[in-house]
């Protein structure tokens, strides 16, 4: 489902204006950057949740040549998606 189709079913499920489903999720987007960039998570409850991670440092390797390479630490952001939803789509 494209983004364009997302809002358009939104809109129609909820009864509210395309412009104004848009814009909630548009809202609801920046809340959620916001609080994990600040709070290291955010939950939407029975869906999931984001989750800001600290990746340690480790030894890789160059696919192309085979030599070993060191990958510096960093942080990453994961989606794990909450039992109530894995419930019901499994």
């Amino acid at each position: 489902m494209t983004k364009a189709q997302l809002m358009t079913t939104l809109a129609e499920e909820t009864g509210l204006s395309k412009k104004d489903v848009v814009n909630l999720m548009e809202k609801l987007t920046d809340m959620a950057y916001a609080t994990v960039k600040k709070e290291s998570q955010f939950v939407l409850p029975g869906f999931g949740k984001l989750v800001k991670i600290d990746r340690k440092a480790r030894m890789g390797r160059n696919p192309a040549t085979g030599e070993q390479i060191q990958i510096p630490a960093k942080k990453v952001v994961k989606f794990k998606v909450a039992k109530a939803a894995k419930d019901a789509i499994l």
